[in-house]
Formats: C-alpha cells, sequence, structure tokens
C-alpha cells in the first residue's frame, strides 16, 4: 500500500471524515482558482472600456480584446499536457504546484500595471504557471487516495468544491473591487491571494509526507501501469514513429502559429500568414493543414490496434468532437455574456428590488463563508501543531477575504439613489437611408445628446432636460449642482477631485471635456447597482447548489448512457441561449433587458455543464488503455481548447451580428448550433454504445 508506506499517519488527523491534507489542496485549488476567475471577469471589460475616465481601460474592440482572450484560453488547456510530463519525470507533484503558483502570482502581479508590456508578460506567465499547477494538484490528490479507493470520489467532491468556490468568490469580490474602484486593484487583490495560498501549501509540507515528491528521491510512487499488463491479448506495441514525431512537431507548430497570428493581426497588424488560397486567408489555411496533420496521425495510430481498443478509442475522439460545440457555446461566459451583462442588461435596482437584491446578496456571501471558516477551524484543530505558520496563513487570508466581503456588502447597503436632470440637445434619430426612425405607434424617435461643459450651444440646437437616474456613495442634497459622465453606457457622479483629474486627461488628449454639468433633481429610494461580474458568480452558485441533484439523479435508475448525457448537456445548455435571445429579441439600442434573463440563462448553462463535463474525463479514463492515457487526455484538452478559442472569435463578432441583423440572431447561433449538435450525438448512441464495447 504506496500511500501508507509514505504516510502512516496520513488518516489519522481526519476533518469531516477525510484526512486533513485533502482540506489544505481544497484551499490551495480555492486561492488558485480565485485569482484565475477574479482576473478571467476582468480581462474583457478592461479592455474594452474606455481610455478617459473614472476608471478608465484601453478602449478596444470587442474583436480584438476577445482575439487576446481567445489564444489566451486555448493554451491554458495546452501548457498542462506538457506540465503534467515534467512533473512525473523530473520534479514532482509538490514542486511543480509550488513553481506554477509563483509563476502565476507573478503573472498577476504584472497585470496590476497598466502597460502592454506587463499585460502580455502577465497572460505568459498565467499561461505557463497553470500549465504547472493545474494538472498536478489533481495528481497529488490521486495519488492522495491511492490505497483508499472508496473515498476518493468523496475527496474529489470535497476539492471540486474548493474550485467553484474560489471561482465564486474571486468574482464577485476582485469584480467588485475592479469595478468600483479599479481594475489594477482587481488584479492586484487575485495576485495577492494566489501568493497567500501558495505560501500556506508549501507551509503544510508537514502533513504530505513524502507524497507528490520528486521521483528520484522515492521509490514508492507506483503508477496503475506497473500492476496492469502492458498490452492487450493479441495486440502489438506501436511506439511513435519518426514520421508521427516530425508531423506532431509540425502540427504543433502550426497550431501555435495560429494561436498566435489571431491576436497579432487583431491587435497589432502583424500578419504571420500573409497569404491566402482559394478565398481562404492565410491564418485559416494553416490550421486546416494543422487539422489534416493532426487526424491523419491519428488515423495511422489507429490502425495498428485491435478492434476492441480501436473502436473505444474512435469513440473516444468522437465525444471530443461533440464537446468542441458545447464548449464553443458554454464559454460565451467569459466573453459575450460579460459584454450583454455591461451594456444590455438593466442593472440598477431601486427601493423594494434593491432591498431583495441586498438581502439574497448578503446570504449569498455570508453563508458560504461561514461554512468554509468553520472547515477551517476543524483543520486548524487538527493540523495546528504539525503545520501553525500555514494555518496562521490561512487565517490571514480569510481575514482579507471577510474584510473584502464586508466592505462590498456594506458599499451596496449604502449607495444612494438620485435622479438627476442636465441638459440635452434633441435630434431626430436618422437610419443609414437618411430617413427619420419611427418607433412602433409611427412616432419620431429622438437622440439625446447631453451639452457637456465645453459644448457651446448653437441657436439651431433644441436643448431639452433629461432626467436619469444615478447611484453614489455620496450623500447628496435635492437641487445640488454636480457633474455626471458617461462610462461605458452609464453616467457616474464625478467628485471634484475627479473633475480635475478628468479634465487634466481629456486635455492630454487633446480631446473636449465630455463631463456633464448637471443637478440633483430628486432624492429617491435606495439603490444599488449589480457588478457586471456578480453574474459570472451565478455559475459557481448554482454548481455548488445542483451538482449532488445532478448527481443521484445519475446514480439512480433514470442513469442515461454517455451519449444521452452528451446530447442533454448541449440541449440544455442551449435552453440558456434561447431564454437570452427572446429576452433580448425586438429591443432597440440604448434598451436594457431585465436581470432574469441572465439568471435563467447561468441556470441552465449549468445544468448542462452538470450533465456533460464531469461525464467527460471519466469515459476517457474507462475507454483508453491506462498506457494511453497521457495522450488521449491531450487530445481531450485540444478539443476543450478549440472550443475556447472558438468561443472567443464567435463572441468577439458581438457588435457586428447585432448591427447587421439583431442581439437576438447572435444568441440564436448558440441555442441551434448546440440543439442539433445534441440531436446528433444521441442519434449515434446506438453506433457510440456498440464502440464502447461493455463499457458503462
Amino acid at each position: 500500500m504506496a500511500t501508507e508506506t509514505a504516510n502512516p499517519d496520513f488518516f489519522k488527523s481526519k476533518v469531516l471524515g477525510h484526512p486533513s491534507g485533502l482540506f489544505v489542496l481544497f484551499f490551495t485549488e480555492m486561492w488558485e482558482r480565485f485569482s484565475f476567475y477574479g482576473m478571467r471577469v476582468l480581462l474583457i471589460q478592461f479592455l474594452t472600456a474606455t481610455v478617459i475616465g473614472l476608471n478608465p481601460g484601453w478602449e478596444w474592440s470587442i474583436e480584438k480584446a476577445t482575439a487576446l482572450y481567445g489564444t489566451y484560453a486555448m493554451l491554458l488547456y495546452i501548457t498542462p499536457i506538457f506540465g503534467g510530463v515534467i512533473a512525473d519525470k523530473y520534479i514532482g507533484y509538490r514542486w511543480a504546484v509550488v513553481i506554477g503558483a509563483i509563476i502565476m502570482t507573478l503573472g498577476h502581479a504584472f497585470m496590476a500595471f497598466d502597460t502592454p508590456v506587463f499585460l502580455y508578460l502577465g497572460l505568459a506567465c498565467l499561461v505557463i504557471g497553470t500549465g504547472f499547477f493545474k494538472p498536478n494538484m489533481t495528481s497529488i490528490l490521486s495519488e492522495m487516495y491511492k490505497s483508499f479507493p472508496e473515498k476518493k470520489d468523496g475527496a474529489y467532491t470535497i476539492f471540486y468544491m474548493g474550485v467553484n468556490a474560489g471561482a465564486f468568490f474571486g468574482m464577485m469580490l476582485c469584480g467588485f473591487l475592479a469595478e468600483k474602484v479599479g481594475w489594477h486593484w482587481g488584479f492586484g487583490l487575485a495576485g495577492i491571494f494566489m501568493l497567500l495560498g501558495t505560501l500556506q501549501f508549501w507551509l503544510a509540507k508537514p502533513l504530505f509526507g513524502h507524497i507528490g515528491e520528486v521521483p528520484s528521491k522515492t521509490g514508492n510512487q507506483i503508477t496503475s501501469d506497473d500492476e496492469t499488463p502492458k498490452y492487450e491479448p493479441g495486440e502489438k506495441p506501436n511506439p511513435f514513429s519518426v514520421l508521427d514525431q516530425i508531423l506532431i512537431v509540425i502540427m504543433t507548430l502550426l497550431g501555435l502559429g495560429y494561436a498566435f497570428n489571431d491576436p497579432l493581426s487583431a491587435i497589432g497588424g502583424i500578419n504571420l500568414f500573409h497569404f491566402s488560397i482559394g478565398g481562404l486567408s492565410g491564418q485559416n489555411v494553416v490550421i486546416l493543414i494543422a487539422l489534416f496533420l493532426f487526424f491523419f496521425v491519428v488515423i495511422r495510430r489507429l490502425a495498428n490496434y485491435t478492434k476492441v481498443v480501436r473502436d473505444r478509442m474512435i469513440a473516444v475522439i468522437i465525444f471530443a468532437f461533440f464537446v468542441i460545440f458545447f464548449w464553443m457555446s458554454f464559454e460565451q461566459g467569459a466573453t459575450s455574456l460579460v459584454i450583454f451583462a455591461r451594456d444590455n442588461t438593466e442593472r440598477n435596482l431601486v427601493g423594494s428590488a434593491a432591498m431583495a437584491f441586498n438581502i439574497f446578496n448578503t446570504l449569498l456571501t455570508v453563508v458560504p463563508l461561514l461554512f468554509i471558516s468553520y472547515v477551517l477551524i476543524l483543520l486548524a484543530k487538527q493540523t495546528f501543531k504539525k503545520a501553525a505558520l500555514s494555518n496562521v496563513v490561512l487565517a490571514f487570508t480569510f481575514l482579507g477575504i471577510w474584510a473584502a466581503a464586508i466592505w462590498m456588502l456594506n458599499y451596496n447597503w449604502t449607495s444612494h439613489s438620485y435622479d438627476v436632470s442636465y441638459k440635452a440637445i434633441k435630434t431626430a434619430k436618422i437610419d443609414d437611408a437618411g430617413k427619420t426612425v419611427l418607433d412602433d405607434k409611427g412616432q419620431p424617435i429622438f437622440n439625446l445628446e447631453p451639452v457637456t461643459a465645453s459644448y457651446l450651444v448653437k441657436p439651431t440646437d433644441v436643448i431639452v432636460d433629461n432626467i436619469i437616474n444615478i447611484a453614489s456613495q455620496d450623500a447628496l442634497t435635492q437641487g445640488a449642482d454636480i457633474n455626471i459622465h458617461k462610462e461605458g453606457d452609464k453616467f457616474v457622479l464625478v467628485s471634484p477631485e475627479s473633475l480635475a483629474k478628468l479634465d487634466a486627461e481629456y486635455k492630454n488628449q487633446n480631446k473636449p471635456s465630455e463631463v456633464v454639468p448637471a443637478k440633483v433633481a430628486e432624492i429617491k429610494d435606495s439603490q444599488v447597482e449589480i457588478t457586471v461580474s456578480w453574474f459570472s458568480t451565478l455559475n459557481s452558485f448554482f454548481i455548488i447548489a445542483l451538482a449532488s441533484l445532478v448527481s443521484r439523479v445519475w446514480d439512480s435508475k433514470y442513469n442515461p448512457s454517455a451519449a444521452v448525457k452528451y446530447g442533454l448537456g448541449l440541449i440544455i445548455m442551449a435552453i440558456g441561449f434561447g431564454f437570452l435571445a427572446f429576452g433580448s429579441y425586438g429591443i432597440s439600442e440604448g434598451v436594457r433587458v431585465s436581470i432574469i434573463w441572465l439568471v435563467l440563462a447561468y441556470l441552465f448553462h449549468t445544468l448542462g455543464e452538470l450533465c456533460l463535463s464531469p461525464v467527460g474525463l471519466s469515459y476517457v479514463s474507462k475507454l483508453v488503455p491506462a498506457r494511453m492515457i497521457a495522450f488521449m487526455f491531450g487530445m481531450w484538452y485540444l478539443a476543450i481548447a478549440i472550443g475556447n478559442k472558438l468561443a472567443a472569435i464567435l463572441g468577439g463578432q458581438i457588435d457586428n451580428i447585432t448591427k447587421e441583423y439583431s442581439l437576438s440572431t447572435f444568441f440564436l447561433i448558440f441555442t441551434i448550433v448546440p440543439i442539433v449538435a445534441g440531436l446528433l450525438v444521441m442519434m449515434l448512441n446506438p453506433v457510440l454504445k456498440k464502440l464502447m464495447h461493455g463499457v458503462k
């Protein structure tokens, strides 16, 4: 029993029936996911925010921002393949986790600086660090429970809760701090907790014994292959030939060339493949060649396996193909849904609606924090003597989380609501054909352009009073003269200190000031403005709330086949986009929809994820021989990487498709395509069952 030999006292310190080391991993993964998702939810917002403002960004187009994000997300699923190999052969899992965490901490630190060089350095560090960190946390967990397989499912469930708890609080707190105070505060907070999470993991070393150490230093790390036949009866060895290796190198270089060329051409105008063939751009030609070589190598290798092994691998490839369509749609949560939440969702709640949200948000924040703090206390009782400093660091991080959460909740509870009036120029809205745009009743629609402090009113201008509602922490009196400034598509209050900074920035840019003089028309009931990043937390919340329920369904007599689960996952997720298509149907520019549509979308996206995502890796491990697990996992992660890249490419088209057709049409794409894919994979159920040869 390898684990017992490595650490015979491993199960003597228990927390909720599991070894204390599991909860060290839980918190380490929690802080890593906190930092990763905390940064992820900010990136598109920061890149597309206006250059001049109270919270300025870089004012990139959505296409540019998603081109960069897509390559970043794609590489996140490729580098773990290499990180796992390096840890297995050279440095061990624990050192790989620490190295990865340190590199990621540097990445977050770089992103706290407002320069392109530091942004690209930061993203590169996050990609490399994730490559070391991501595969090896689960490897430590797997090794920890090698001698206790009956407890492994429960351990993974607890670990998965740590993943989602970190994502939840990262998006909520980093997002709130970034949107309300400044983007770099959010990026910085993500880095701080990444650093503290790394430190508590390293200081907890005495709890792990030899688990996860460098392979050469211990002879007790036995892989599953050591105890199983290397080949099945009648099967011949199938090593990678020289030709295979050459083609793999070529396709890898072409794939990376495509991944980097996309943002290079979109952002910097640098095209590595400045040619076209038959109307296809060089970039697309390159990726098609890479895919052709990939299938050529896979088919060559499949031909050399026995029928059963070959059929099962074909089943995995079919599942991997359909998983592309899932992640292509699901990962809109990092791109187009962020834009939709920011620009098209009514996030200002007043009166009873604001009160209801504040109560719900308080419970949503405090209840999980209380439970996790309770686990922290249990862990400290069991491990303080062995790893005192680790517990001190962990306690310090939670004090920080509590402080940030209380500050956020207090901010929302104490926000004021004001109706503000300002002068505006009234002009008829004209379409592309030069005709006046009419509403449903045949009446002309007017534009109201705010009169800024720098604008000289013309005698021909039609000036009217316009009233809007704003939220602010400042206590204002009715009739007070104030200044407001448009940030994105909403107005915010400008303090005297901020006014001086804005005026200076407009002068530096040689632009007329767009600060608008206004007056407090009426003091309203309490108001809260929901942050854009808050909606992204719903996925993690719904996973935590619904995962056990879905798991119970699969454990019952209603447990369907893998193909049906895949189909259900795709179709249920598509229903979420259907709600968005319905909710945004017929809305005109500047009109915002109810938050209920986004809430429903995230609910169904999560249900779809729970149907499909846990099934994938499970079937890879069941269908593929042990010696080929690494290769097929690599193929699986490649499919997810392609899905992420396609998600960013399509998400970047939200403005173009909305202008050409409608916002509803954009969401219909992600409704129809996954439904078609889901129906297709369910129709293939008999074929897939046959290919799986009895594996259930």
